[in-house]
């Protein structure tokens, strides 16, 4: 039966990995609704076990944007520095706090099933709100460092509490901000910034206790092999099929988690 779940986890890590390393988005965004839905795994457990399965798996997708030179290394700088205080220090409050008792799940439940919700519409009219930007910005416009930095700080809270906004929201936001830049080099750089953010994040929660190491190793089996496929084909990546499809499935999950 153990022999049978584990080849189940290494599938939904082989699925996720492809959709990451395809649109940057899918990370945190299905696999957490994925353990805590279809696995029964505790929600707290569920967002630990996958920042850490959502940086290991970055890394082989960096690995292969930066092969293909589709990263912008000044905006993943700039992420970070906004980014990964604001995950230490999240992680601060929720060791400071102590471990959440059980009746601290439905919470944890609802903030993520608003955020699943969020992470949906946000990838379904990503394509229409950067289009926008592009309309109201010069197409040579290059944004400060700032707003880049609170980006990143605005993620780095979200992804530690819920594991979710790293990859639709980051996307979306980056499109926004530099919509002369192609997409892929916007996916790109998104996820070359989730591996110090999430592996920040990960180890902290390891250290409050918060991962299952066993089913850590059986989603990476899988999700390794699939970012890398994802990345490869990621110019080539059918948006207009793929997108909508995306946004549905996390529609469903977060009014699945919320109902």
């Amino acid at each position: 039966m153990l022999a049978h779940f584990d080849v189940l986890h290494a599938i939904a890590g082989l699925l996720v990995g492809f959709l990451v390393g395809l649109t940057g988005v899918g990370g945190g965004s299905l696999m957490t609704p994925l353990l805590v839905l279809m696995f029964g795994v505790s929600p707290a457990t569920a967002v630990g076990t996958d920042l850490l399965f959502a940086s290991t798996t970055k890394i082989a997708g960096s690995l292969v944007h930066g092969w293909r030179a589709t990263i912008d290394w000044v905006i993943v700088r700039r992420l970070a520095s906004g980014s990964v205080p604001a995950a230490v220090v999240t992680l601060m409050i929720i060791s400071g706090i102590g471990h959440p008792p059980r009746a601290a799940n439905h919470t944890m439940l609802v903030v993520l099933g608003v955020m699943l919700i969020i992470t949906a519409l946000t990838t379904l009219f990503q394509e229409q709100l950067a289009q926008l930007a592009k309309r109201y910005h010069p197409a040579k416009a290059t944004p400060s460092r700032w707003p880049t930095i609170v980006l990143g700080a605005c993620l780095g809270a979200a992804v530690t509490l819920t594991s979710v906004g790293a990859g639709a929201m980051g996307v979306t936001a980056l499109l926004m901000l530099y919509p002369a830049l192609r997409v892929s080099r916007i996916v790109g750089s998104d996820i070359a910034h989730a591996v110090p953010l999430t592996m920040v994040a990960g180890f902290g929660h390891w250290f409050i206790g918060d991962v299952n190491g066993l089913l850590l190793v059986n989603l990476l089996v899988g999700s390794i092999p699939g970012v890398v496929a994802g990345s490869l084909l990621s110019s080539r990546s059918p948006d207009r099929v793929l997108r909508p499809v995306l946004a549905m499935v996390l529609l469903f999950s977060g009014y699945k988690l919320l109902a």
